[in-house]
């Protein structure tokens, strides 16, 4: 295949790169025709980088040539390149753990390995993670190279949805080219297919102040079939309720249940309230009306759910004391230099005339 045209790294005139070891990490399921080009792009568009990386290539179980592909090549170009490979197909979330887990570098970065991300946009935007002292730079794909409503619009709306869900206000939650701070993103655990999520989950143990987000390249898929459908917004809606109850109830569960059941115990008070004046003042027959049946029931359900609070609670408590857990994250202080962090008091004004006089 004709390699794509070399870009600009686009870092400012004169600009020195700070100290620091890179891993990129890129997860790759069927993609045999992709990785000979990808790891190709990548030594060009690393060939000047000032600073140590390495390249983590995890295969998610292709029943395709792509693990063989991927050991021929990390045994040609060197011990920079890690192979690691999964038993099965884990999807995508799993396989960029796995990656991370393997990642020794103090700056993480990841694409995808379908060659729509272009590595020469890394530099770049490792360069202002550093500078501007963020947690993420997230790439934004400004111009996608797919289809409109297959792709496009189902992305906009979700990302519009999970931004304001999540409070993390990002253009493209679905680009999977990012850089991370090594330290950050390793406090955080992938599961399921929450991926698509990795903003919002940094967000619960950093501020969205220092997650950003970058234009970078996106180029048309040359080989190989995209793994996404129009079906991945049902999923996404399903994941987006997790990690709204996650972000904003994970460690008060009880507040969130406890709230439905007032709720719905209010209500359901109210009605049977009614159908109790109705009853005792003006004589009414009530034993058949559905109100009665909704109240009973709306009344039910706001005391289970209420429990369903406590124990959720339980369970929490369980959970933080036992594991060590904490409901906050502090991020690492300076050692102190030859004092010991406390404020000495000052000597007595008439100390050194005694010490004179003795």
């Amino acid at each position: 295949m004709d390699m794509l045209p070399i870009l600009q790294s686009g870092l400012p005139e004169g600009a020195v790169m700070p100290e620091h070891k890179l891993s990129i990490v890129i997860p790759m399921y069927n993609e045999a025709d992709n990785v000979a080009p990808l790891l190709a792009r990548i030594h060009q568009a690393m060939a000047s980088y000032s600073q140590p990386w390495e390249v983590v290539l995890v295969d998610d179980g292709s029943t395709d040539a792509t693990p063989n592909e991927i050991r021929r090549l990390a045994a040609q170009y060197g011990p920079h390149v890690h192979a690691v490979e999964l038993v099965r197909n884990y999807k995508q979330t799993a396989a960029m753990q796995a990656g991370l887990d393997t990642a020794r570098g103090d700056v993480i970065a990841t694409l995808d390995g379908d060659l729509q991300n272009d590595p020469f946009d890394i530099p770049r935007m490792v360069y202002r993670l550093l500078t501007e002292d963020l947690d993420l730079v997230a790439g934004w794909r400004k111009n996608r190279q797919e289809g409109f409503w297959m792709r496009r619009l189902p992305s906009r709306i979700a990302n519009s949805l999970i931004a304001r869900v999540t409070g993390v206000r990002l253009k493209d939650y679905g680009c999977s080219l990012k850089v991370f701070r090594g330290s950050v993103i390793r406090s955080v655990r992938l599961y399921g297919e929450m991926h698509r999520f990795i903003p919002a989950w940094l967000a619960t143990v950093t501020t969205p102040r220092r997650i950003a987000q970058e234009v970078v390249t996106h180029h048309a898929r040359i080989h190989g079939q995209s793994k996404y459908g129009i079906s991945r917004t049902f999923r996404v809606v399903l994941d987006l309720v997790f990690m709204f109850f996650f972000m904003r109830y994970r460690t008060r569960p009880g507040h969130f249940f406890g709230g439905i059941g007032i709720v719905l115990g209010v209500l359901g008070s109210l009605v049977l309230t009614y159908l109790f004046g109705l009853k005792v003042f003006f004589g009414q027959d009530i034993g058949t009306r559905p109100m009665l049946f909704t109240g009973f029931f709306l009344v039910i359900a706001g005391l289970q759910m209420v429990t369903s609070g406590v124990l959720a609670e339980m369970l929490s408590r369980v959970y933080h004391e036992s594991n060590g857990a904490s409901a906050y994250v502090a991020r690492p202080q300076p050692a102190h230099g030859d004092g010991d962090g406390w404020h000495q008091p000052a000597p007595p004004a008439n100390s050194k005339t005694r010490s004179r006089r003795k």
